[in-house]
């Protein structure tokens, strides 16, 4: 028949093999899994079993042993992600998408930089100028304020009308 392709004889044996194998196995599961003795469920892990035996000595040393491992770990992971983070994240550039993502961001944040830098130099005139105003203003001579003539306050009385029985 044309179009279809058509099985060797080794590709045959191959995958009769590949079956019984698979076969064997299962049923090598099966003999082990039914050999297996019914042990009886305990109801719960008593947990103050034996614990008058336990040494709290060990259990700190324990205690201090995997603490020191964490800090390890913690630092050697920091150190990584500063000085070596190549080491542990993939490489960006092999997707082509997310390269050009992360190049635009970092186009976008040496413009922020920049921008900033310009902004600071602004405010820093400023900064001078007002500095320079409130020095020459603590300088001057005070200033007497000038009293204003007081009015006196007029006040109204007012009365409730009362309603008329």
């Amino acid at each position: 028949m044309r179009g279809f392709p058509t099985e060797t004889h080794s590709q045959t044996n191959t995958n009769r093999m590949g079956f019984r194998v698979s076969l064997f196995l299962l049923a090598l599961a099966v003999v082990v899994v039914s050999a297996q003795k019914k042990r009886p469920a305990n109801k719960e892990w008593n947990y103050r079993d034996g614990s008058e035996k336990v040494s709290m000595r060990g259990v700190a040393n324990l205690t201090q042993v995997l603490d020191d491992w964490r800090f390890d770990i913690i630092t050697q992971v920091k150190n990584l992600l500063q000085n070596d983070h190549q080491a542990l994240l993939p490489d960006y550039s092999r997707i082509q998408p997310l390269s050009e993502a992360l190049d635009d961001l970092y186009k976008e944040f040496n413009a922020l930089k920049t921008h900033l830098g310009e902004l600071t130099d602004k405010f820093t005139a400023i900064e001078t100028f007002i500095d320079e105003v409130k020095t020459e203003k603590a300088n001057a001579a005070p200033v007497v304020p000038v009293a204003a003539p007081v009015t006196p306050v007029r006040r109204r009385l007012v009365k409730t009308r009362t309603p008329a029985s």
